[in-house]
């Protein structure tokens, strides 16, 4: 995919990773439309980041909990540019047990809500605008939690629900990616421990202790946490770079679903 003149809407684009992202596609000429809805102290450093780069963008507050706004949402972006060929679909809540302690029935559900019922009516409405494009492409995120679960160093950052949720996305990421050929690509980046996201700039990270902390880092083959420019490389690696490839799931997350075992060196043998 030429970036160059495309348009693209990033959810989750306040701060963080949604903010990197969007940040990223308009430094290769994207025009981006930014959807937010929490966090508002954090709009105008995003508002500064943008006039920095001078590329045509659009910010938008948008609660994507109410079901019946999104179609409306995505309507405004293809008024405002005139098509819709990115979708980063970037919206997630996790609650980490060293937050929030035991799981409540209103957290439970808002996870579920945010992680898969809000992408998934998001890529309902984009998708005709998508098609149109000739060339679409849907990056979803998930996490790592999706294959560990609540088990072993992560179980002091992932919850159970969110563990479900994030692996309902891998699901849907196969499901779109059918309903979405030949003219749309679906792809998943599935992250691990990743600055502001489950790692260094987040509430959650902070309170783990230093044994917690080094324990993840222990189990991670490549003995560090994701920086926001690793996830930007793989977001650009899928839209410029590998038009073959739909349905897939890259796993971003520093080796730790393999675990810190090492391959030992071959023993000479007897024969």
């Amino acid at each position: 995919m030429e970036l160059n003149g495309k348009v693209a809407l990033v959810l989750g684009a306040v701060k963080g990773i949604g903010k990197a992202i969007g940040l990223s596609l308009a430094e290769h000429g994207v025009k981006v439309a930014l959807n937010y809805h929490d966090w508002e102290a954090e709009l105008e450093e995003l508002k500064r980041g943008f006039a920095a780069i001078g590329q045509a963008h659009l910010i938008l507050k948008t609660n994507l909990l109410e079901v019946e706004k999104i179609a409306g949402l995505v309507q405004r972006v293809v008024d405002h540019f005139g098509r819709l060929d990115i979708l980063i679909n970037n919206i997630e809540r996790g609650g980490w047990p060293v937050v929030h302690g035991a799981y409540s029935q209103d957290q439970w559900d808002l996870e579920m809500e945010t992680t898969l019922r809000a992408k998934r009516w998001v890529f309902d409405a984009a998708l005709p605008h998508l098609r149109d494009s000739g060339d679409g492409a849907v990056i979803n995120f998930s996490s790592i939690a999706a294959i560990v679960g609540r088990s072993g160093p992560a179980g002091m950052v992932f919850n159970d629900g969110y563990a479900a949720a994030n692996r309902g996305i891998s699901s849907l990421t196969e499901t779109w990616a059918r309903m979405g050929a030949p003219r749309v690509r679906v792809n998943e980046i599935m992250l691990g421990f990743v600055a502001t996201r489950h790692a260094e700039e987040t509430r959650g990270w902070g309170l783990l202790t230093r044994a917690d902390k080094k324990a993840l880092i222990d189990h991670t083959l490549l003995q560090r946490t994701g920086t926001t420019d690793d996830v930007n490389k793989a977001v650009l690696f899928i839209l410029k770079d590998a038009p073959f490839m739909t349905g897939a799931v890259l796993r971003l997350d520093g080796g730790y679903v393999l675990g810190s075992e090492k391959v030992p060196d071959m023993p000479p043998g007897v024969v």
